[in-house]
């Protein structure tokens, strides 16, 4: 791997919100270090964080016993950015990815790592068998993973993906997939490379709330599907299809009543379900493809998914 004096790991954890919890991840995974033959740091983005999370983790990360490096973005540019942000200044040569709120228990780190560290795996992703989460909020989930199940990415597990370990190869060709509007889940599934699966079990979360709000849900679907998928377009041409095979049957219809005589308004009924029909369909197809052109047009602009406003190293305690 690395020589002693290099870091061979990373934990890069994505910040908003978290600031009751970051100084327990910060001790756990001190604890996790412990258990580890290389060296390894933690990579803190703040991304926009409306609390005092940058506050605690800069009183605590100075007297840490594993390196350490506090990122703030200049505005809360979404937990993906943050994660993207985190893998492009991560030093280790094996780099997992977690959530703050502890609801994915660190611990997973080590599994990730040491699965890696065969040399037979590319990326670990945790496959979560349970959840000790309020009723509404894991039917949001499952409802959700399922439709990303069937319409994105089929290989993916049934509860999702939270948390996940990459080498630092496949971290450089996600990094190079420079999209704007995507999934990074989609894209990590979309690289390929030697993929492996580590159960755990969900806890709840004890501290903060949760930003992944149903808006943030069905726009994060809704790029996903935009990005890896052509179902809309699929669906729109069966539309199209669909309602040409109504068209010419309702031809028939009104034709077959003009010669019998039995239209007493000639063309009436006809010409209006034709006009709302086409109406519906032209502006149902012209919304689809407005969301290519959009996200199209959006790649196009060159902007950077994230800003980093500042960034600073802590050594562990000792060193």
């Amino acid at each position: 791997m690395s020589a002693d004096n290099e870091i061979t790991y990373s934990v890069v954890v994505p910040v908003y919100g978290n600031e009751g919890s970051v100084e327990s991840v910060t001790r756990r995974l001190e604890e996790i270090a412990l258990q580890l033959e290389g060296r390894l740091e933690v990579v803190f983005v703040i991304d926009g964080s409306p609390d005092r999370s940058g506050l605690v983790l800069e009183k605590v990360l100075p007297g840490s016993t594993i390196d350490s490096q506090l990122v703030y973005h200049s505005r809360n540019f979404g937990s993906f950015a943050a994660i993207r942000t985190g893998l492009a200044v991560a030093r280790g040569e094996l780099i997992g990815v977690m959530a703050a709120d502890l609801q994915e228990p660190p611990e997973l780190m080590l599994s990730f790592f040491a699965t890696m560290s065969t040399g037979d795996v590319d990326v670990v992703v945790g496959r979560r068998e349970s959840r000790d989460d309020p009723a509404v909020s894991s039917f949001m989930s499952r409802t959700f993973w399922n439709l990303y199940r069937k319409w994105i990415e089929p290989e993916i597990p049934r509860g999702g993906v939270d948390v996940f370990g990459c080498t630092r190869d496949v971290a450089r060709q996600l990094l190079a997939l420079d999209e704007s509007h995507s999934s990074l889940v989609g894209l990590l599934y979309w690289v390929g490379y030697r993929r492996a699966e580590v159960p755990y079990s969900r806890s709840r979360r004890e501290q903060g709330k949760s930003g992944w709000t149903i808006h943030r849900r069905i726009r994060y679907l809704l790029d996903s599907v935009f990005s890896f998928t052509d179902l809309p377009i699929s669906v729109l041409t069966g539309i199209g299809a669909g309602g040409m095979v109504l068209t010419v049957l309702a031809s028939v219809i009104v034709f077959g009543g003009w010669l019998t005589d039995r239209i007493s308004v000639s063309g009436y009924a006809p010409l209006m379900l034709t006009i709302l029909l086409s109406t519906f369909s032209l502006l149902y197809g012209l919304g689809v493809v407005g969301s290519y052109v959009w996200r199209t047009y959006e790649n196009s602009k060159g902007r950077p998914t994230s800003i980093v406003m500042e960034s600073k190293v802590f050594n562990r305690a000792g060193a």
